[in-house]
């Protein structure tokens, strides 16, 4: 049974899109995913399925609507594939010590896609970029921003590129990237 990672987009943040995690854990068990754990508040879940990425994504989708009213998107990794993405990190230590001592809070983060972005959509994010950086890598693309991601034109261009995504810090990435590992290490020790 793979591990996957759900990132819910936009809940509770700023007030808006209220989600209790205890709510949300016992929702998705409801829906016979096994082993659920929550990550902070920001909608970062952790479950062990057999089903493919696509259907899950539809079924959680659903059940966050019937449950609480909201209709989020929602974006799935494997553990794999977000170790991968930590082991990738495109940037040298340097570049994230000079966008740290410019920034205006973290400077680090990842914007994780439903589908890879084709030649026109990376252009635009070109055009944003002004002191700002990114890399994409397949269906994310890693941030490394010289001012706070509010501010950020460069992070504001991702949510506008018409393909479903969600943006994490690096320190939550690396977090849940963890937490798998745990997960799996428990799995091979109860076996």
């Amino acid at each position: 049974m793979a591990i996957h990672i759900a990132f819910l987009r936009g809940i509770n943040v700023g007030g808006k899109n209220k989600i209790k995690m205890a709510d949300l854990r016992e929702s998705l068990e409801k829906l016979g995913l096994s082993e659920v754990q929550t990550y902070i508040q920001s909608g970062n879940v952790l479950f062990g399925s057999e089903e493919d990425e696509a259907t899950l994504r539809q079924r959680i989708e659903r059940e966050i609507e019937r449950a609480f009213g909201l209709a989020v998107h929602v974006v799935i990794r494997t553990s794999a594939e977000l170790k991968q993405l930590v082991a990738n990190l495109p940037f040298s230590d340097k570049q994230i010590a000079e966008a740290e001592a410019a920034a205006e809070g973290e400077c680090l983060y990842v914007s994780m896609l439903r589908r890879e972005l084709d030649a026109e959509r990376v252009e635009r994010l070109k055009a944003a970029a002004f002191d700002d950086q990114f890399r994409v890598a397949g269906r994310d693309i890693y941030l490394l921003l010289r001012q706070s991601i509010r501010h950020s034109k460069l992070a504001a261009r991702v949510e506008k590129l018409g393909v479903p995504a969600t943006t994490r810090n690096w320190n939550t990435i690396q977090k849940l990237s963890a937490m798998a590992d745990e997960m799996e290490e428990d799995r091979t020790a109860r076996n």
